[in-house]
């Protein structure tokens, strides 16, 4: 899976610029605020993914235009497709393969798969629990479309209840809005558990691989307390999200605010036993953000058979000698498409692009 040819019209800091990638490691160089994280970003969309910048379409659209577009060719299960994003400033986004028009973002993901890697994320480990939810549902949107859908249908459920909650709103409509958030809750919690039983064992390999065998990383899904055992049916799921949430109802409504629910979930992550989020070091978060987002990448080739894009958005620059030479070594199959603002020289063969 390649991405071979991208045009920007209209978005971010771009007017119209194309660009052209090959197979292997491309380098994208230039000082800063020249737009490389821009065109990540743009190579993102395509795949069906939400801006990990911005929730607002009009922050993607040159100041001075009314509308972006966003192209791509791509190929993949050895065919080509041009993928097309036309987002207006007023007015819906459409997007489209080979002309045909698309109904979803996400149906995207059909035709592009990328993984990304940005100074964001080495603070995976030590964040807050949203980067750890925004970690899982980026990948698994683009894995699992049935996931993206659930994802869409519990998060507009969320802002309908939050609305409800506000004192003096009606609140007959609130227990068909929990029974909702409880189905497709139940739907999130099975797809999240069985991505990170595959992640650990996936990213447990690379992060002994990092450490030399020197320490072991463990991730456990965190969600509801009423749920003992995450990898339980969906029915047994729903069941203990409704006694959850049936627990919580009456300090939801006297503090306005939604407490229960799979919104909260996280991530625990354990190395060598202890907390990364409380003891991990400076060294060992990056080591373990490195295994995520490489484990990460390694689900989604056994997933589809091929390998997704990888997308390095100024990481070398953080990471010492030995983590940027393990990043060297595993870039290695599929295409990866670096961003900095100096060509680093660890790689021996790749195509330059200047900006």
């Amino acid at each position: 899976m390649t991405i071979d040819g991208l045009t920007l019209d209209g978005f971010r800091s771009y007017d119209r610029s194309s660009f052209s990638f090959k197979e292997g490691v491309n380098i994208v160089w230039g000082e800063n605020a020249r737009g490389k994280t821009n065109m990540l970003e743009g190579i993102m969309l395509l795949s069906g993914s939400a801006s990990w910048r911005s929730r607002k379409r009009g922050d993607l659209i040159n100041f001075y235009r009314d509308r972006a577009s966003i192209e791509g060719r791509i190929s993949a299960r050895s065919r080509t497709f041009d993928v097309k994003i036309s987002m207006p400033l007023n007015g819906k986004t459409s997007y489209s393969v080979n002309g045909v028009s698309i109904k979803k973002q996400h149906d995207l993901s059909e035709y592009l798969k990328c993984v990304l890697f940005c100074p964001d994320d080495l603070y995976l480990v030590k964040g807050e629990p949203e980067k750890r939810r925004r970690f899982m549902d980026t990948a698994l949107c683009q894995l699992r479309p049935r996931y993206a859908a659930c994802l869409s249908e519990y998060n507009q459920l969320l802002k309908l209840k939050q609305l409800m909650l506000k004192e003096g709103e009606d609140k007959r409509m609130l227990p068909v809005v929990n029974e909702r958030l409880i189905y497709y809750g139940a739907e999130l919690i099975h797809y999240r558990n069985a991505f990170l039983t595959e992640l650990t064992r996936e990213a447990e390999i690379i992060h002994r691989g990092i450490s030399r065998g020197a320490e072991r990383l463990e991730l456990r899904y965190k969600t509801v307390s009423t749920i003992e055992d995450p990898s339980m049916s969906t029915d047994m799921l729903r069941d203990r999200l409704s006694k959850h949430m049936d627990s919580h109802m009456e300090a939801e409504l006297k503090t306005g605010s939604m407490l229960s629910g799979a919104h909260k979930d996280d991530i625990e992550i354990l190395i060598n036993g202890q907390s990364a989020r409380s003891f991990a070091s400076q060294g060992q978060t990056r080591t373990a953000a490195l295994a995520l987002k490489f484990g990460e990448r390694e689900l989604f080739r056994i997933d589809s058979g091929e390998w997704p894009i990888l997308l390095l958005d100024d990481v070398l620059s953080e990471l010492d000698e030995s983590r940027s030479t393990f990043v060297a070594s595993s870039a290695v199959g599929g295409q990866t498409i670096i961003t900095c603002c100096t060509p680093p020289t660890i790689f021996n063969e790749a195509n330059i692009i200047s900006i």
